[in-house]
C-alpha cells in the first residue's frame, strides 16, 4: 500500500470538516476507496437530495479522484511492485473485519444455505468423493451471474433429472439441449450447457474421472474462471491456495479502503488482499463478505444505517 495513502486520507478528513455545515457523510482513519466516488456519482444521478451535492462537492474539494487515478493499477503491476515494496496492511481492518464477522454471525444469507460448499452431496456410500468434488465444480460454474437460489435450485433439477444423478458419466452421456433446459434459469445457461459436457470430457479422459486438483488445472476447464478455480480448492480439495474473489468481496473491500482496484478488477483485489491478510483468513472471507454483500453492503443503497462498521468505513453513507 503506497505511504501516500496516509496523507490522503489525512487530506480527506481535514477538507471535511471545513464543510460539516453540510456534509452528512462519517469518515474515519481509513483511505477513501475508489468505490465511495464511484457511488457517490451514481447518487448524484439518481437523487435531488441535497446530501449527494454535498458529497460531490467534498470529492471536488479533496480533489482523491485525481490523485487515486495514479495508484488504481493492474494485477500484473501490483506483483511487480510487491516484489521492491512489501505493501502495508491498512490500518485498522482486523476492527473491521471482526466487527463484520461478528455481525455476520446473526444474519443469515443466501450463501449461507445455498453456497457452492453446501450443494455438493457429501461422499457416502452411494456418492464417491469424485462425483462430491464434481458436483462443487459443476455448482460453482452455475452461479456465475447468477443469484444462489437460482443456482440451488438448477444443481437440484440435475440431480433430479439426469440419469443416474449428478455425475461425470451422466453429464457426459447427456444431450447438451436437455442440459441447457435443466439450468435454463441460470446466467448464460446456453454458454454454461455447453461448458459443463466440455468440461466433463475433459476431467473423464484427462483427470482419469475427477476433477483436476490445481487452480491452473482448474482455470483451463472452459468457463472456469480464478474466482471459481480457488473457491473449488478449498471446498472440493480442502486446500487453501488464495481468495476466491467475486463481485461482492471487490466492492466492499474497495469500499471499506482496503484495497485500491476497483478498476483494475478482481484479480487484482485478490493478490492485493493476499498479500496482507493473514492465510489463515483467506478461506473465510469470501463467505463472509458475500453475505454482508446479500444482506447489507448491496450495490446501489446500501443499508449504511444498520452497518456494523458504519463509524469506520470510509464510504459511509446516511
Amino acid at each position: 500500500m503506497p505511504k501516500t495513502r496516509n496523507k490522503l486520507a489525512t487530506d480527506f478528513v481535514n477538507s471535511t470538516e471545513t464543510i460539516s455545515s453540510s456534509l452528512t457523510r462519517t469518515t474515519s482513519k481509513y483511505f477513501s476507496s475508489k468505490t465511495s466516488v464511484i457511488e457517490t456519482n451514481k447518487l448524484n444521478k439518481s437523487s435531488s437530495l441535497s446530501k449527494t451535492v454535498t458529497l460531490k462537492t467534498a470529492r471536488k474539494h479533496t480533489n482523491i479522484e485525481a490523485e487515486e487515478s495514479s495508484i488504481n493499477i493492474s494485477a500484473n503491476t501490483l506483483e511487480k511492485r510487491f516484489d521492491k515494496e512489501p505493501p502495508i496492511p491498512p490500518v485498522g481492518w482486523e476492527e473491521v473485519y471482526n466487527a463484520i464477522k461478528e455481525y455476520r454471525k446473526n444474519i443469515i444469507a443466501p450463501v449461507d444455505t445455498m453456497g457452492c460448499e453446501r450443494l455438493a452431496d457429501e461422499p457416502s456410500d452411494n456418492i464417491t468423493p469424485q462425483t462430491s468434488r464434481f458436483q462443487t465444480l459443476v455448482s460453482l460454474m452455475l452461479s456465475s451471474q447468477t443469484k444462489d437460489h437460482v443456482t440451488a435450485a438448477a444443481v437440484q433439477n440435475l440431480r433430479q433429472k439426469l440419469p443416474g444423478g449428478l455425475n461425470l458419466d451422466s453429464m457426459i452421456q447427456a444431450n447438451e439441449k436437455f442440459l441447457d433446459e435443466c439450468i435454463s434459469k441460470v446466467g448464460f445457461h446456453r454458454k454454461k450447457a455447453t461448458y459443463l459436457k466440455q468440461s466433463a470430457k475433459i476431467c473423464k479422459e484427462e483427470y482419469g474421472g475427477d476433477i483436476p486438483n490445481t487452480v491452473e488445472g482448474l482455470k483451463k476447464l472452459p468457463g472456469v474462471g480464478p474466482k471459481m478455480a480457488y473457491l473449488c480448492m478449498q471446498v472440493a480439495w480442502k486446500q487453501n491456495e488464495g481468495i476466491g474473489v467475486d463481485v461482492h468481496v471487490h466492492r466492499i473491500t474497495n469500499r471499506l479502503g482496503w484495497c485500491n482496484t476497483e478498476k483494475a478488477g478482481p484479480e487484482a483485489t485478490r493478490k492485493l488482499l493476499e498479500s496482507w491478510l493473514p492465510r489463515s483468513l483467506w478461506y473465510e472471507i469470501n463467505p463472509m463478505l458475500v453475505g454482508f454483500g446479500q444482506t447489507t453492503c448491496f450495490p446501489q443503497y446500501p443499508k449504511c444505517s444498520n452497518c456494523p462498521v458504519k463509524k469506520m468505513c470510509p464510504s459511509a453513507n446516511f
